[in-house]
């Protein structure tokens, strides 16, 4: 695809939302599949916060109402949400829709789902933003957040749950762009696959019947992951996508004060961060903690690895999200005056 350019529109704030609940993993990983250590030093997630209490929608619903709170906004300002997550509440109706009536929004607000993963935060950014830009709304919230709820498949130990929020305002100004390249392989759609559920495959009885796949046990509602499809995708596509954006800008690794990816694993981030020739303190991790979110993990690393340190100064910004489509997206952008806020823990 052919660079994205949208003018006049800026990030306002960020927020994030997790359960408290953590999971240690030394101690949850038993199976003989797995050896803990390796485990940790391969993908450098040390623990994630998971509940089976939230759905993606309810932590995304905490970090909304933190973020207008600590913006000043009046709820009737907001004119636009758009909510990004591949486990919504309801088949339908779209979850956006009950986000409104939850938080109290306006009725004549513009609601949107967007079924979209690693690389959904980008997506949902250009989306929110293109509509600010063209169509007349002055604020939106973007909300991207996952809670997969029992749906465990045989890479859980990757995966954490949390829900993040984007406040966004169109300002008129030409300073405030953002520029965005974004992507599709479709011919590596089954590299990460729940092959049951949909209007393809119907769920059965069947498809609840373990069988094995690459030596794991699993039925058809769990999700399958092509481990070294992924990895190859990662490695090959990501940085190429990000030095496109920066030729595009006329600019190198030095000229951007953070690179923020998407969390994968820090074996497939490092080769990403090499690359692209950025150092490591540009490129900031919050798997460690957090593990894999999937597409609040943007937003996320920004919440609980940047605060304190991109408030109060002009600070310009690569952020890349990439996986399960196959999809990815990179934007470029700038901040000033950004208000982030505490990390919302329920």
């Amino acid at each position: 695809m052919s660079l994205l350019t949208v003018k006049g529109v800026r990030i306002a704030g960020f927020s994030a939302g997790v359960p408290k609940q953590i999971v240690s993993k030394i101690d949850s990983i038993n199976s003989s599949d797995y050896d803990a250590s390796e485990f940790i030093e391969k993908t450098g997630i040390k623990e994630v916060h998971v509940s089976d209490d939230f759905a993606a929608s309810d932590l995304c619903l905490a970090a909304a109402e933190k973020l207008l709170q600590d913006l000043g906004w009046e709820k009737d300002s907001v004119e636009g949400i758009f909510f990004v997550s591949q486990h919504p509440d309801y088949i339908l109706p779209a979850t956006s829709c009950i986000l409104q009536e939850r938080m109290g929004l306006s009725k004549e607000c513009y609601a949107m789902d967007i079924s979209l993963g690693c690389s959904g935060w980008v997506y949902g950014l250009n989306a929110a933003s293109s509509v600010l830009a063209g169509h007349g709304m002055k604020r939106a919230l973007l909300l991207a957040g996952d809670a997969r709820k029992r749906a465990k498949c045989d890479f859980d130990p990757l995966f954490g749950f949390a829900g993040t929020v984007t406040a966004l305002e169109y300002t008129g100004l030409e300073e405030d762009v953002m520029r965005f390249h974004l992507g599709t392989d479709g011919s590596g759609y089954d590299a990460l696959i729940i092959p049951d559920g949909g209007s393809r495959n119907p769920a059965t009885v069947d498809s609840f019947k373990m069988e094995e796949v690459d030596g794991k046990m699993m039925h058809r509602m769990q999700a399958r992951m092509k481990g070294m499809d992924v990895f190859s995708f990662s490695i090959s596509i990501v940085p190429k996508s990000i030095k496109k954006l920066m030729a595009e800008e006329k600019k190198t690794a030095e000229d951007y004060d953070y690179f923020v990816l998407h969390q994968a694993n820090t074996m497939i981030n490092e080769m990403i961060r090499k690359k692209i020739k950025a150092k490591p303190e540009q490129v900031p991790y919050s798997l460690h903690e957090f593990g894999n979110t999937s597409m609040a993990s943007i937003p996320l690393s920004i919440v609980t690895q940047l605060k304190g340190k991109v408030e109060s100064k002009p600070i310009s910004y690569i952020a890349c999200g990439f996986g399960v489509g196959l999809s990815w997206g990179t934007v470029s952008f700038r901040t000033d005056g950004l208000v982030i806020s505490d990390l919302v823990e329920l």
